[in-house]
């Protein structure tokens, strides 16, 4: 077989599937290129793919190749972290006809401020034909605050979806593009919360090949000291944080419980999330802290 036809079939193989990706995250809704779409698409991928960090807490950075998202995320009963998901969810709206591009952010829940923290999410901003402004769009934020739907980038304005409530501002700080930051509604408190900070400068692949390397091998990373897996439903978010299990109701009524040890763990990963939990994987310490 020659070079050619090798590289061909090579390519023919690892080409995007727009079906099997579409009946894994339960859309049967319109394929076009418009905003209800977006947002359709965003909320099932939301509901349907879990968060997940079980090969960076293996201290292994996961690939990013279209192939492999489609083989882990699709096929293979995993989940992923925002790289994996955004890098999949961006390739699906491509083929459904929007323009995408990907935006780093820095993630300030909980920061004292925005410059302490590192650019190491990806978001997207998408150009939907016919509407005056792009849209934030993310289906990767490992957060309660994270946007289940996309909002238009506009500022100071107030976007209800899927029973959360969000709103974009801007923020002054040193640099030529506009700040950009992602507030949401923090119930419990009746406030507004910050969640990332982001500019419009586009990157491109090899960029989050770096960021994805660090944060999926970095000791020092979070995602490489402890378990963190959520999903997400109409009814509730479900989050297990090292051995911690928070249950947030769609009431915003909150119950947290200690998982008591290994084989709960991987039971739980298994039925609650829907993740295969990969061989001979250690989820938490010995003795569950």
């Amino acid at each position: 077989m020659s070079d050619s036809v090798q590289s061909e079939q090579s390519v023919q193989s690892v080409q995007f599937d727009l079906d099997a990706y579409l009946r894994r995250i339960g859309w049967e809704g319109e394929r076009r290129a418009d905003a209800a779409t977006l947002r359709g698409v965003q909320l099932s991928h939301m509901r349907a793919i879990p968060f997940e960090n079980l090969d960076a807490l293996r201290r292994q950075a996961p690939s990013l190749e279209e192939a492999d998202l489609m083989a882990k995320l699709v096929h293979g009963r995993r989940g992923g972290y925002c790289y994996e998901h955004n890098t999949l969810f961006a390739r699906a709206l491509e083929a459904l006809g929007f323009r995408v591009a990907l935006l780093t952010a820095r993630v300030v829940v909980g920061a004292d401020s925005i410059a302490s923290r590192p650019r190491t999410h990806m978001a997207l901003l998408v150009e939907v034909p016919g509407e005056p402004r792009p849209y934030l769009a993310d289906a990767g934020f490992g957060a309660i605050g994270a946007l289940l739907e996309p909002v238009p980038l506009v500022t100071d304005v107030e976007f209800a979806g899927a029973g959360r409530r969000h709103r974009l501002v801007h923020v002054p700080h040193d640099g030529p593009l506009e700040m950009w930051v992602l507030q949401a509604h923090d119930q419990g408190k009746d406030d507004w919360a910050d969640q990332y900070a982001f500019t419009l400068e586009p990157f491109e692949k090899p960029d989050f090949d770096v960021i994805n390397w660090h944060i999926g091998t970095n000791p020092r990373s979070p995602f490489t000291q402890r378990v963190y897996v959520q999903s997400v439903s109409a009814a509730r978010h479900l989050l297990l944080h090292g051995s911690l299990l928070t249950d947030t109701r769609a009431d915003g009524t909150v119950t947290e419980r200690v998982v008591t040890g290994e084989a709960e763990a991987r039971r739980l990963l298994e039925e609650e999330f829907g993740i295969a939990v990969p061989e001979g994987m250690t989820l938490l310490p010995t003795g569950g802290a």
